[in-house]
């Protein structure tokens, strides 16, 4: 593992100088969350001097729920010297255990370290990530670079290529509206980014595949819990849980991620005024009683984890459809791309929504730097992302590595003694193994090192 900088934020390298484009560019980054944060901080450590990044959001405040970080994002953001501060609140996710819902153990896989990478799985708070991030862009480009309470509602080129945005401001009664023209424009906004849809106008809103998603944190004693990460279900629901911190307090309380999924048994819109559908698949943080979803998953209990018992600690739950975007044939129009969500949403499967977009980050500040031209630039990283973040969207709506929960429900309903009887040990071994290869983070490749370091000859 490279080594840790005594400050989180300081660059482990040296901030390089910026490739030669006469005057230095100005990027403006379209959202302030992951994808955002950490492309200015990739810019930033790859000499772009000018970047602003834009939220809509009037502050970055500790939200959200937990996600997982695979060793291939947390080695990029260790290249920027955010690990110490990172695994102060996140925790190293050793081993990943998928069970039938009837208590049956399909298999359980080593993770981060265990699994043999150099850089470990994180557990982590996404709240905790974003102040991570958000406090280094403060550091090292300055608090004027991350602009909040500013939303881009319009993008239109202009004759030479670079992007004109639409940007409004709200502060309590006070409404303001401008337009800029910077030099290269990056869509980071998300899933319904304003980016994307004027890049391509008429696409509509994401599709639907009919799942509702709950998700809530917990705090509970560390040993109502163990120290593993946790899916089970069937072909029909399915239940994630892990905790994603360090004991504390004198009851050694953690902080336990879930998440559960399970077909709506409404049809949203049905009966309802048109438009109904549309809100519903907006809403992504619609708070729910414990009580809606809570019948479907008692009795779920693996290794001595009891589903029912997680969701009673939580203090409040959400629900949200389970959407993704379509595969998009083009990212980048001129000097505008996009990055992320906004690229490539993708089903909460594999760990792979906030781990696929740091790389996007990383990948672009890359591609910037080697190329005197930014188009060229855009066009580069591009090229190097849009095929894997391709496949790991279609793998994803093929349950990506959760379809041995599928298989097993499938061969063997009511359970099983021994799940090699089931489902043999090759088969398992290949099903994770073809999704890692898929996402190009499996240990021989992620042990490489990054291949977004900027070499200095590729700097003028």
């Amino acid at each position: 593992m490279s080594p840790h900088t005594p400050s989180a934020f300081l660059p482990v390298h040296r901030r390089r100088p910026a490739p030669d484009y006469g005057a230095s560019p100005h990027i403006v980054i379209a959202g302030g969350g992951v994808a955002g944060l950490t492309a200015a901080l990739a810019l930033d450590a790859a000499g772009f001097e000018r970047v602003t990044v834009v939220e809509t959001a009037p502050a970055i405040r500790p939200v959200g729920a937990g996600l997982n970080l695979m060793p291939n994002a947390v080695r990029e953001l260790d290249a920027l010297g955010l690990l110490d501060a990172l695994e102060a609140g996140a925790l190293r996710t050793r081993e990943l255990r998928y069970y039938h819902r009837s208590g049956g153990l399909i298999s359980r896989e080593p993770r981060g370290l265990g699994a043999g990478y150099l850089w470990p799985q994180l557990s982590v708070h996404r709240g905790h990530l974003q102040q991570v991030l958000a406090g280094a862009v403060r550091a090292r480009l300055g608090p004027a670079a991350l602009v909040t309470g500013v939303r881009v509602s319009g993008v239109e080129p202009t004759p030479d290529g670079r992007p004109r945005l639409r940007l409004e401001h709200r502060a309590g009664a006070v409404h303001g509206r401008a337009s800029l023209e910077p030099d290269v424009l990056v869509g980071a906004d998300g899933i319904r980014s304003t980016v994307r849809a004027a890049l391509h106008p008429g696409e509509g809103g994401p599709p639907w595949n009919g799942m509702l998603v709950w998700r809530g944190v917990s705090r509970m004693p560390a040993r109502a819990v163990g120290s593993f990460m946790l899916i089970a279900g069937d072909d029909r629901q399915k239940a994630v849980v892990y905790p994603m911190g360090r004991p504390t307090g004198p009851d050694r309380e953690v902080l336990v991620n879930w998440a559960l999924a399970r077909p709506a048994e409404r049809t949203c819109g049905a009966g309802t005024a048109a438009g109904e559908v549309e809100r519903f698949l907006g809403d992504w943080n619609r708070p729910v009683p414990v009580e809606t979803f809570l019948p479907y998953y008692e009795g779920w209990e693996f290794d001595g984890v009891s589903v029912p018992d997680v969701l009673r600690a939580a203090d409040s739950a959400y629900e949200y459809p389970m959407v993704d975007r379509e595969p998009l044939d083009r990212w980048t129009h001129g000097r505008t791309t996009l990055i992320g969500d906004a690229a490539h949403a993708m089903y909460p499967i594999g760990s792979n929504g906030a781990s696929q977009s740091i790389v996007d980050a990383r990948a672009l500040a890359h591609a910037l730097a080697r190329h005197t031209d930014p188009e060229d630039g855009l066009a580069a990283y591009e090229r190097d992302r849009r095929p894997v973040t391709t496949a790991l969207q279609r793998a994803n709506r093929d349950q990506g590595p959760e379809v041995v929960i599928d298989l097993a429900h499938a061969r063997a309903p009511h359970g099983f003694t021994d799940i090699h009887e089931v489902i043999p040990a090759e088969e398992l071994a290949a099903i994770a193994g073809r999704y890692a290869a898929t996402g190009a983070f499996d240990p021989a490749t992620v042990n490489q090192g990054s291949p977004y370091d900027v070499p200095l000859p590729a700097v003028r």
